[in-house]
């Protein structure tokens, strides 16, 4: 039943979208579509049963931009996820994501308390994922989110700015844990810190912080 159900590229189904690359899928059964006009599907890429694909808030909405989703060749997208395009989504190749994603490029406003939220009109911002780059369960990637390249993103996280090309970013808001160094590894980004705190214990002291060292020196009166 999923074989029959499934959405390759010589499905009729799949002539609807600006582009849907050789080898890729739209698994059984499929989440809501519409608009597809103005998604775009790279080569070889699998978007898991019930993913929702939209451009715009209702079938048949005039868009601004074209294409207002993208995604890359070989990429997989997992089991009820909704990727909501407004403007502008990029997904790059290479990209792997747990079930359950969200990802949009609009967000409400609220700007005038004395009006309902749902009524003020809302805003959008480019969203960009960069390519080889994993997404956790439950990920959540709101408006002028920019995720680098090879970025792992743990289960759960928002990520509302922008993640450095191969980091660990966790929580919400997203934060950095861990950066690859070149020559030297994945490294947590406060290694150094964590080093000061543990060679000054040994002495019984506290490390002092570096940014407040450079204070003091600089309104120490020259002799």
């Amino acid at each position: 039943m999923c074989e029959l159900g499934a959405v390759g590229p010589d499905h009729p189904r799949a002539r609807r979208f600006g582009a849907f690359g050789a080898g890729s899928l739209l698994a059984f059964p499929p989440g809501a579509m519409f608009n597809e006009q103005f998604i775009r599907i790279g080569s070889r890429t699998m978007i898991g049963p019930y993913t929702s694909l939209s451009a715009g808030m209702a079938p048949g909405q005039a868009m601004v931009s074209d294409p207002v989703v993208s995604i890359g060749d070989r990429t997989l997208i997992g089991r009820g996820s909704h990727i909501v395009g407004h403007f502008c989504i990029e997904i790059g190749d290479d990209i792997q994501t747990g079930p359950y994603v969200y990802i949009t490029d609009q967000n409400h406003v609220y700007d005038d308390p004395d009006t309902p939220i749902g009524s003020q009109w809302p805003v959008e911002s480019s969203v960009h994922i960069g390519s080889g780059s994993w997404l956790g369960t439950g990920v959540v990637v709101l408006p002028g989110a920019r995720i680098g390249r090879n970025v792992v993103v743990g289960a759960g996280s928002v990520v509302t700015g922008e993640l450095p090309d191969c980091c660990v970013a966790v929580g919400s808001p997203a934060q950095v844990v861990k950066r690859y160094v070149p020559g030297d590894g994945w490294r947590a980004v406060d290694d150094r810190n964590a080093a000061d705190q543990k060679l000054a214990g040994s002495s019984g002291l506290t490390a002092p912080k570096k940014k407040n060292i450079a204070k003091r020196a600089s309104t120490v009166p020259a002799p």
